[in-house]
């Protein structure tokens, strides 16, 4: 089962963050690929993601911990979805974690691959690790515009 784990310092304090990565309906302004939210509330949501042929893609998440405001973990549903014929489990957690500087911001994904697609693990990791990479990007771009207001 691959497990990616990337962890980024970002200037703003946990409390603020958790403002953010807890409210599912902000996940377009820092997770990449998110076009919009739908059907959210707080213990569950469907994203709508863009494909690179310009496609919308749907993906459901459940909410399964959620420690104000130092974690969350989140399933992606995968049953009757494109996704199932890939992975059998998707679970992410993401930890906050006060600092001088701010906020450690650490998100662990474990995947379980399924079929075939066991083989490619390391694609999927790679993949899994720039999906990781690009929202502690996004969490810190939103950060620097709190420090300018």
């Amino acid at each position: 089962m691959p497990t990616v784990v990337r962890t980024r310092a970002v200037p703003a304090t946990p409390e603020r963050l958790w403002d953010v990565v807890a409210d599912p309906e902000r996940l377009p302004e820092w997770w990449p690929g998110v076009r919009r939210v739908e059907d959210a509330t707080r213990s569950a949501w469907t994203t709508v993601l863009g494909t690179p042929k310009g496609k919308n893609l749907r993906a459901d998440y459940t909410l399964l911990h959620a420690e104000h405001p130092r974690r969350l973990a989140w399933r992606h549903e995968l049953e009757e979805s494109p996704f199932e014929r890939i992975l059998s489990e998707s679970l992410t957690e993401l930890e906050l974690e006060p600092d001088d500087d701010g906020t450690v911001v650490s998100l662990t994904t474990r995947l379980r691959l399924r079929g075939l697609s066991r083989f490619g693990g390391f694609q999927v990791t790679r993949a899994t690790r720039r999906q990781l990479d690009g929202a502690l990007e996004g969490l810190q771009e939103l950060a620097r515009g709190w420090e300018v207001h």
